[in-house]
């Protein structure tokens, strides 16, 4: 299968990286190399461009798209919270880094990689299949109170202590191996009534499944603390994403970084000494066009947030 994704906010993102033609740049969810590709294509042969993915399958397609272009690139198959690792490929200070979180429209339209409720498959949502927990794993091994609790937290489901507790019920007769076995035990919980409005019944729960097994939510505020660190004097980093979890991590991240004194709020100047070293480019998040969401309805919840290092 092709590794195909339509990468979202792309004229907003070319923008906001603001991208000079010998710069250093970072994508740090390097995909099928849409993105990529658009900062590639404005670098010239001084250029660097650090692709970083923790999909092989995902790389070895950024890697064959980016092949036309001019500029200097660095593949890396690693998490863009490894910031280390991005700064050794970078060898200086980064004018630009990205984030488009996430999962791709080709892992979920692979029926292979088990991250869709649309397609029969055995339960995985591995980004890396060098990672050991699957969703097998989560759906098999986990308590039911943590199961409760993921599927609250990470999808956002009222209906997640039933869910947890028809999956409990279902695996003591017989393990839960695929996503369609999944997919049914969660319309068996959920009230008729409920499931008539909404997205698909399946739509929360399997995204809690994958943010559990991938770590997603530690991994990017880790990331999002530690990456304007790589950024040199008027670097950007643009994250874009895609649900309210998400954007509660980065907008939370970058108020740390923007107001950084942890002076008692009772104290009439600040004594701490500790003053921003990023600025906003906007100050609310950029989010698609009418046109855009028309045309790839995965782009609805999108929403881009950008800092600036001073």
């Amino acid at each position: 299968m092709e590794f195909e994704h339509t990468p979202v906010l792309y004229e907003e993102v070319m923008e906001s990286l603001a991208i000079k033609p010998d710069g250093i740049y970072a994508d740090g969810t390097a995909g099928g190399g849409g993105h990529s590709s658009g900062i590639a294509s404005r670098l010239s042969e001084k250029g660097l461009l650090i692709a970083v993915d923790r999909d092989r399958e995902a790389l070895e397609a950024a890697e064959n798209r980016l092949a036309e272009y001019k500029c200097k690139k660095k593949l890396l198959h690693s998490n863009y919270s490894d910031t280390e690792a991005i700064a050794n490929a970078a060898g200086g200070k980064i004018d630009g880094i990205l984030l488009d979180l996430g999962v791709s429209s080709y892992q979920l339209d692979n029926p292979e990689r088990g991250f869709s409720y649309m397609q029969d498959a055995p339960l995985d949502m591995r980004m890396d299949d060098g990672d050991s927990m699957t969703a097998y794993d989560v759906v098999n091994t986990y308590g039911r109170a943590d199961l409760a609790r993921i599927i609250r937290e990470y999808g956002e489901e009222n209906w997640a202590a039933r869910i947890a507790e028809f999956i409990e019920k279902a695996r003591k007769e017989k393990p839960i191996e695929t996503t369609a076995e999944l997919t049914e035990i969660i319309k068996a919980a959920i009230p008729a009534k409920a499931r008539r409005t909404g997205p698909h019944p399946a739509k929360r729960t399997f995204q809690a499944i994958r943010i559990e097994v991938n770590d997603e939510l530690g991994h990017l505020r880790e990331a999002v603390a530690k990456l304007p660190d790589l950024l040199g004097s008027g670097g950007r980093l643009a994250i874009i994403t895609f649900h309210s979890l998400e954007d509660r991590i980065v907008k939370t991240e970058f108020e740390k970084r923007l107001n950084p004194c942890t002076c008692p709020k009772e104290l009439p100047v600040c004594v701490c000494g500790k003053v921003a070293d990023v600025k906003r480019v906007t100050r609310k998040p950029i989010v698609p066009s009418k046109e855009e969401t028309e045309s790839n309805p995965r782009a609805r919840s999108a929403k881009l947030r950008v800092l600036e290092k001073l």
